[in-house]
């Protein structure tokens, strides 16, 4: 018997989902998305095997349904599938980024006998939209759910049969524990991100060069500032109540810093850097919550026709690139090339090929 999959919402998480459960047998992926050129290319690039005008009408056919949409767009159709003609098994889920409203909002559907699994796969990518899709976005990244206390095993048990076709860590919390980790290891350093922009923007009239130096290290720390604000702002308002714990905590950090810089002995500050440095040297490198592109920085020397001839050694081994730049200031030990790879396989023999052809020293931040 197949099993139909309705993934509503079609950007760059609900379209990656739909290409890697293709994967799963006997399965069925059918799209929703309401901008009608995201669903004809939905359909038009086979990102699901058909699409739908009006997901209420095939509703009552459907075994798994999953959200794809922004936190606030999800709780609005959580609210929808009360009157919708349900299958009696259905399992529903999403894929936000917090979990509290959401799960509050399940509570409502249990007691109309809806099973609702709270879901987020903590990948993403710099870019945004249906085009972005990619089957392997997921693979190795940890998918979290959240289900309500009390959930039936055979229905977690359906749920991660199918989710283990996007190849990622699949491992169950409760809400309250998602929305405290997340907050502190990717919402958090969004704010912090963007308030470094903004502070930035603030030299344009004092300093303008600043901004010219800003192409290195800065502009990786603050790589997240350019994400959806639309997207932020409702993570944001959702997750008030963790980022004004974790501001606090910043505060506090910052006070130790303010009292390190003024009265702070040499050793004392290098102690701080170092105990950081082990830190954050500790961390994974991939499976993290935040989106982290498999970048290469590549020591290369300058003379004409370099960047071609690196590039030109990962063609000749069928190595492909997703993004390629240039770092104009060089203030940290990595190098003035930064290649971007789909996946840690491609680094991994980019690193090996670009040694082997030219002995260039290479470095993964």
């Amino acid at each position: 018997m197949t099993r139909n999959v309705l993934v509503i919402g079609l950007g760059l998480i609900g379209g990656s989902i739909a290409l890697a459960l293709q994967k799963a047998p006997e399965t069925k992926i059918i799209g929703y998305d309401m901008d009608a050129q995201t669903r004809e290319r939905a359909k038009t690039l086979n990102i699901v095997h058909d699409v739908v005008t009006d997901p209420q009408a095939v509703a009552a056919d459907i075994d798994i349904i999953i959200f794809g949409t922004p936190v606030n767009a999800t709780l609005e159709w959580m609210e929808q599938l009360k009157s919708w003609p349900l299958k009696n098994k259905v399992i529903v889920t999403d894929t936000g980024s917090t979990k509290k409203l959401i799960m509050q909002k399940a509570s409502e559907l249990r007691e109309l006998g809806i099973t609702f699994i709270g879901g987020h796969p903590m990948a993403g990518s710099h870019k945004s939209g249906v085009l972005a899709a990619k089957a392997h976005l997921f693979e190795n990244a940890y998918y979290m759910l959240t289900p309500l206390a009390g959930e039936e095993i055979i229905h977690m048990a359906q749920l991660e049969s199918l989710l283990k076709f996007t190849h990622a860590k699949v491992v169950s919390v409760s809400a309250s524990e998602h929305d405290h980790m997340t907050a502190v290891v990717s919402h958090f350093p969004h704010v912090i991100a963007a308030s470094l922009v903004h502070q930035l923007g603030g030299e344009n009239g004092e300093y303008p060069m600043t901004r010219s130096l800003a192409a290195g290290g800065f502009r990786d720390v603050t790589r997240i500032a350019s994400s959806n604000p639309i997207l932020w702002r409702d993570i944001t308002l959702q997750n008030r109540d963790e980022l004004l714990t974790q501001l606090e905590g910043w505060e506090k950090e910052m006070t130790r810093i303010k009292e390190l810089l003024t009265n702070g002995s040499a050793q004392e500050i290098e102690s701080y850097f170092s105990v950081a440095k082990e830190l954050r040297d500790e961390l994974p490198i991939s499976a993290g919550a935040m989106y982290t592109p498999f970048d290469l920085y590549v020591d290369v020397p300058d003379y004409p026709g370099v960047i071609s001839e690196v590039t030109g050694f990962l063609a000749e081994e069928a190595i492909s690139i997703t993004n390629l730049r240039i770092v104009e200031s060089r203030e940290d030990v990595f190098g003035i090339l930064v290649i971007s790879f789909q996946n840690e396989n491609d680094r991994k023999r980019a690193v090996t090929c670009i040694q082997k052809r030219a002995n260039f020293e290479t470095y993964i931040s």
